[in-house]
């Protein structure tokens, strides 16, 4: 772990003379370049506040927040990746409440605001609902990725609706293409690009409530609701004439490598639906937004449901309360504090207030527009699920399905994981 002062010289004069300046320690996931991004957004909150900030960053965060939580060792402020773990911890009443009128703040300044009260509340040791996690820096999953050039030459247009997708996909195939890149691989994690295929589903054929009780098991895994979702990633992923390669391909390709075929020549495929991190691992000097672009996941017309977007995010939360912690959350509501980060790159977020033209790069700017355009925001579910499920029978339950297993069956057994 890596501790940096982040004090300007400014603060360190009010930490001197000032009795409500306070050390204020944030523990969070960040090393590398996004550490140095959060010290920038830190350093501007000391030097305004006079607060003496503090940011240690570990790879190991989620085990260790919770040895300094049960040692009377917290820090401050804790950056969750995940708010399971956040929701566990308030309810052994390690997490603060956030203050009152803040829950109002998102709903009226965050798309899809109440989507994000949500996601940051949790019940207390006596069971009562607070408002504990406030979301900052988030990423977009419900994406497909395509190639602009390879588009324009088979004259096919970005479609608006999954029933356009879905017809888009039948008349590559006609054509003489195909349509998707799919691959499941991922060594030990093998399968869950299949789950995030089977959230976005839940999302685009039930309400959030629905894709709420799943996640918490009050509706079982093997619910006719949960089965049909699944079997909307099937019409994809288990057509031979959809994927490359063959829907036998698609447990055993790896994720890293799947998307490759949108750029060969002639394409191996059209299409690729993966979240915001996959350019990574396209080949070296693409350009997003000339070789590779993407476009919105899109929901069915047929259906009231608006635009829901899958993805994930790290929430702040309490965890050692002082003055500055709160002073902190509500800097964190300012436009500055995320138009700092915006403009360093890498950097999502739902505030509806920040200028779309301070961020890093157009790709960038018009991917936060797909998120501000969500009507529901709903984290991934795997990632909410207990561990045995949601990074294991789920995962592997999805290799099974893609290798030609009934998804009822499927369902079954991972409903029968689930801890009791």
């Amino acid at each position: 772990m890596k501790s940096t002062y982040l004090a300007s010289a400014a603060a360190l004069a009010l930490l001197s003379s000032s009795a409500v300046a306070e050390q204020l320690t944030v523990f969070g996931p960040w090393l590398g370049p996004d550490q140095e991004f959060v010290e920038e957004v830190l350093g501007k909150f000391a030097e305004q506040s006079g607060h003496d900030v503090r940011y240690t960053g570990s790879d190991s965060f989620e085990q260790q927040i919770l040895v300094d939580a049960e040692a009377g060792s917290a820090p401050n402020i804790a950056v969750f990746p995940q708010p399971g773990l956040a929701a566990d911890m308030a309810s052994r009443g390690f997490l603060t409440p956030l203050k009152d009128g803040t829950g109002s703040w998102i709903v009226d300044n965050y798309a899809a605001g109440q989507s994000w009260v949500d996601l940051g509340t949790y019940a207390d040791e006596a069971g009562a609902d607070n408002l504990y996690g406030f979301f900052y820096k988030v990423d977009v999953k419900s994406l497909v990725w395509y190639s602009p050039e390879n588009f324009e030459d088979a004259g096919y247009d970005v479609p608006t609706s999954m029933e356009e997708l879905k017809a888009l996909s039948d008349q590559i195939v006609a054509d003489g293409g195909t349509p998707w890149c799919i691959g499941l691989g991922s060594g030990g994690a093998t399968g869950w690009p299949a789950t995030d295929w089977v959230e976005d589903m839940m999302l685009r054929t039930q309400s959030p409530s629905v894709y709420d009780a799943w996640v918490s098991n009050e509706m079982p895994f093997d619910a006719p609701e949960v089965v049909a979702a699944i079997e909307e990633f099937g019409a994809f992923a288990r057509n031979d004439d959809y994927v490359a390669g063959g829907a036998g391909t698609v447990a055993s390709t790896d994720f890293r490598d799947s998307p490759k075929g949108l750029f060969d020549s002639p394409p191996q495929c059209y299409m690729h639906r993966q979240a915001s991190f996959i350019p990574a691992f396209f080949p070296e000097g693409t350009v997003v937004g000339e070789d590779a672009d993407f476009f919105y996941f899109p929901a069915y017309a047929e259906k009231d449901l608006g635009s829901p977007v899958l993805g994930a995010g790290t929430l702040w939360a309490i965890t050692n309360e002082n003055d500055a912690a709160h002073e902190l959350i509500a800097y964190l509501q300012t436009v500055e504090a995320h138009e700092t980060w915006m403009a360093r790159g890498g950097f999502l977020t739902p505030h509806t207030g920040v200028d779309s033209s301070k961020f890093a790069d157009a790709a960038t700017a018009k991917m936060n527009d797909i998120l501000l355009a969500a009507t529901t925001f709903r984290f991934d579910a795997s990632d909410l699920m207990p561990g045995a499920v949601g990074a294991g029978t789920f995962w592997t339950g999805m290799v099974d399905y893609a290798g030609g297993k009934d998804a009822a069956e499927v369902a079954a057994e991972i409903q029968a994981s689930w801890p009791e």
